[in-house]
């Protein structure tokens, strides 16, 4: 993928923007990264915040802090952002 592939996943899941140009995404929701370079290829779950550095994307999770070449990413998965208010069966939204 390219930084702008990911950031529009990022935009489109309503991540913000902060003060050091990250993206922070909503409370409740998370991002996996979905990577792999020369044959392997790993997971990285329920991260909160997305910056880029060049080529370089920096991934912050409550436990850990990655650094993924973007360019090794290929699917992104965001869990918990739909944007829309999850109703029980039932009851309408009018």
């Amino acid at each position: 993928m390219t930084r702008e592939q990911v950031e529009a996943i990022l935009k489109g899941s309503q991540a913000k923007l902060d003060k050091e140009n990250g993206y922070v995404l909503p409370d409740g929701s998370n991002v996996t990264f979905h990577v792999a370079h020369d044959g392997a290829s790993l997971s990285f779950q329920k991260l909160e915040s997305v910056k880029f550095d060049g080529e370089l994307l920096y991934a912050k999770s409550a436990k850990q802090t990655i650094a993924i070449v973007v360019s090794d990413v290929f699917a992104v998965a965001v869990e918990g952002a739909s944007g829309q208010v999850r109703r029980p069966a039932g009851f309408s939204a009018s």
